[in-house]
């Protein structure tokens, strides 16, 4: 990511609550355009709430959500499919639909391109995440775990969306489906310059290609790299990034890195 890069989507003074309990208070945040940002946080912080809150899902109790300085609740559903694809923790995919029929979902809902095209571009897109062609035709529930990750990315690719929202992209994979989906976002982002917004507690994935972390405590956000939140004395965050997972994750990043 550029240091200087443009701010792409900002979050201001968010405000969530459920009933009587303050899950979010005065958030801010900004995603760079063409960084992997992770958000992270302990069970309760609200990292999907969050999530909800920047794509338009979810109307925050106060504070504004703005792409490319635009209110997102003031964009039409026609322009936020183009703008913003959305991985959803376990796929969504339609089970009664092929997986190029839901590739193809978002091209029929917005576009007027012909069948022909709408199937072209569907073959494009599983090839770019690393599905053969004849996996078009089946079922999701002939598909692996990762795979079904792989297809709901093909979906969330079909508008070519200039942010990719990923909600636990890694969850429930064993550690060889994990690592290739990790691959696959950063080629996607180091190729097609496409920014990404990663909900996830993988720290395998935080550290090692995540750009910036926002970390939900206390119900607010701290933000930095991942060097830089290991120097945090924050108790919880402290202990996320010294666990033997976290160091784990470490070592796993610089032998990635060959140093």
């Amino acid at each position: 990511m550029n240091p200087a890069a443009a701010t792409i989507l900002s979050a201001r003074g968010i405000v969530n609550r459920f009933g009587k309990q303050l899950i979010h208070d005065k958030l801010d945040l900004d995603v760079k355009r063409g960084e992997i940002l992770g958000i992270a946080g302990g069970s309760g912080s609200g990292k999907s709430v969050l999530l909800k809150t920047l794509i338009g899902l979810h109307q925050p109790d106060s504070g504004d959500v703005l792409f490319e300085g635009k209110a997102i609740g003031a964009i039409s559903a026609h322009e936020r499919a183009f703008a913003l694809g959305v991985l959803f923790q376990q796929g969504a995919l339609f089970s009664s639909l092929s997986v190029a029929d839901n590739i193809m979902l978002p091209m029929r809902e917005h576009t007027s391109l012909r069948a022909d095209d709408r199937q072209q571009i569907a073959a494009m897109k599983l090839a770019l995440t690393g599905l053969s062609a004849d996996s078009g035709i089946k079922l999701p529930s002939a598909l692996s775990g990762g795979m079904v990750k792989r297809a709901s990315l093909a979906r969330a690719l079909a508008l070519d969306p200039q942010i990719l929202f990923l909600d636990e992209p890694s969850s429930d994979l064993d550690a060889i489906a994990a690592a290739g989906i990790d691959d696959l976002i950063l080629q996607l982002n180091r190729s097609l310059g496409i920014t990404a917004v990663i909900v996830t507690h993988d720290l395998t994935t935080l550290v090692t290609i995540c750009d910036r972390i926002a970390v939900l405590v206390d119900r607010g956000l701290t933000i930095g790299t991942a060097d830089h939140l290991r120097q945090s004395r924050h108790p919880w965050i402290h202990d996320f990034f010294h666990g033997p997972r976290a160091e784990g994750a470490m070592t796993a990043r610089k032998v990635s890195h060959g140093n």
